[in-house]
């Protein structure tokens, strides 16, 4: 299945169930809902990301009142309340056991892995070179797209692409003085389990709201979630502090559950490849959010960057896949 072929209105679909046909279906308002789809879906997924660029800043505050896996597991555990509150709220039905296989490849990626890996991460490394893995992920998404979903981009999306990533990696590594610190390991496993939670949370959303994807990723998480919090808060302690507190809650409402909502909605509208590079503005968005809230140096370099990702992103967006 093509990533970009026939985004599915969650209007017209419900889960395990075709679109609508026949004389009750919508005729005229069909096609403007159509037409006004792509710019609304990238709209949502551009939402995604300004959530996102505020995970890392989130993160550090959070580890001043956290242990890194107090951390991660509080955050899923108030994600997942949240989540199965609003599917409890609305009497969802469960997925069927088709989808069951890409909801904990969804959990295992965006929900356990990234998340966990990350905030590892952090721990030793800088916001500013914790960015590299952002800047990468637009591409590895768009190759595990590839390969998962049968996506084909054409060579000038590809081009752009990789240009795009290269000045992010360029811009991120300079930042972090050109060195390479024992945190990569995790970097680069978080950016390949997020890549293909991404890939599968968008095709998902394609056949089931974007929100329910991340929603029962979330209550599948719940029976190791829930278990570890407890340990790990037994062991690790916790300091009061706002900045911790603040840091969670942005953690688990804003970049666990809120963001990827309007991000996998994205994804499902205008296709996984084209969503994905959107998030190369992220690592940009991310610095500028470590110099207002954690007081991190800027270089001249961050505006030209900035506009050379720009440019690649209307490449990327005008581009034939």
């Amino acid at each position: 299945m093509r990533a970009e072929s026939s985004a599915i209105d969650e209007s017209t679909v419900a889960v395990g169930q075709g679109p609508r046909s026949g004389p009750g279906a919508p005729e005229g308002g069909a096609g403007r809902s159509a037409r006004h789809r792509p710019l609304g879906g990238v709209v949502q997924a551009a939402s995604g990301v300004l959530a996102f660029s505020l995970t890392f800043p989130a993160t550090v505050w959070g580890l001043e009142g956290f242990g890194p896996w107090s951390l991660v597991a509080v955050r899923s555990v108030l994600a997942a309340v949240l989540a199965g509150g609003c599917l409890l709220a609305l009497r969802i039905p469960v997925p069927p056991r088709r989808h069951w296989g890409g909801l904990a490849v969804v959990a295992g990626g965006v929900v356990v892995g990234f998340p966990l890996l990350t905030t590892l991460a952090l721990r030793t490394s800088t916001t500013a070179h914790a960015a590299v893995v952002v800047g990468l992920l637009p591409l590895t998404t768009a190759l595990f797209s590839a390969l998962r979903v049968g996506s084909r981009p054409s060579r000038s999306f590809w081009l752009a692409a990789c240009a795009g990533a290269a000045a992010v990696i360029a811009f991120t590594v300079g930042q972090s003085g050109g060195a390479l610190s024992g945190a990569d390991v995790y970097l680069f496993g978080a950016l390949v389990v997020c890549a293909a939670g991404y890939t599968e949370g968008g095709r998902l959303a394609r056949v089931m709201p974007g929100w329910q994807v991340i929603g029962w990723a979330l209550v599948l998480c719940l029976p190791v979630s829930l278990p570890g919090a407890w340990g790990a808060l037994a062991q690790e302690p916790v300091t009061s502090g706002w900045h911790g507190l603040a840091g969670l809650a942005w953690l688990a409402v804003g970049s666990q559950f809120l963001g990827l909502v309007v991000w996998y909605r994205g994804m499902a509208a205008v296709g996984i490849p084209r969503a994905s590079q959107l998030q190369l503005a992220q690592p940009l968005l991310t610095l500028v959010w470590a110099v207002l809230l954690l007081g991190e140096g800027l270089t001249w370099a961050a505006p030209v960057t900035a506009a050379a990702v720009l440019v690649c992103i209307a490449v990327t967006q005008r581009a034939r896949t």
